[in-house]
């Protein structure tokens, strides 16, 4: 974001700042105007956030709604922020920098995301390897994370629980280590213990 130096925004997508500030954001039709973003104290460690037209010092408020659409939002503030485009190169008012993920923290996610595991359940792993995000820690463990979320996600799918290990070892470690990629392998995997399950039923 553009102000008197370059600051980045971190904060998690469940968190009560993330969501306010979408739904304020979701009501901004023009991007290239200047915003101030504010951060506002709520109960114990809570903070939320507050949109205010840089200009004008109006507060741009929406209504709290806990069951939003919150991948509708995003996705509309993304089309938003994307459609603008210019011929000419201007300095933007509003710029924002993405934070560059990690690519460890990203395979994490993205293979949590497809196996519905619960973000608790990494985030209490990460606690006990003293680590805060995937990317501290070394690929071994990874790997390691990997197959325990892989395993749970199979745990009600096989009859026996060495089924799981060696078709996990067979379809998603070997096929990886002969240049298969991770999230597609584990997706074919997945399908196949579904089908054996179906077939067995």
């Amino acid at each position: 974001m553009r102000a008197d130096e370059i600051y980045i925004v971190r904060t998690g997508i469940e968190t009560n700042f993330s969501k306010t500030f979408l739904l304020a954001a979701s009501i901004i039709q023009d991007f290239d105007k200047p915003l101030i973003i504010a951060v506002t104290a709520g109960e114990e460690n809570v903070v939320f956030c507050r949109l205010y037209d840089a200009v004008t010092k109006v507060r741009l408020r929406r209504e709290w709604d806990k069951d939003a659409d919150w991948a509708s939002i995003i996705h509309d503030i993304q089309t938003r922020l994307g459609g603008v485009s210019s011929t000419t190169p201007s300095t933007p008012k509003l710029s924002v920098v993405p934070q560059p993920v990690h690519p460890q923290d990203l395979r994490i996610k993205n293979i949590r995301t497809l196996l519905d595991y619960p973000l608790d359940l990494v985030k209490e792993w990460l606690q006990f390897q003293n680590a805060s995000n995937p990317s501290q820690l070394d690929i071994s463990k990874i790997d390691s994370l990997v197959k325990t979320m892989c395993l749970a996600w199979a745990s009600d799918k096989c009859e026996y629980p060495n089924h799981a290990e060696s078709s996990y070892q067979k379809e998603v470690i070997d096929a990886v280590a002969s240049g298969a990629d991770e999230l597609a392998a584990i997706s074919a995997w997945m399908q196949e213990l579904q089908t054996t399950k179906a077939g067995a039923v």
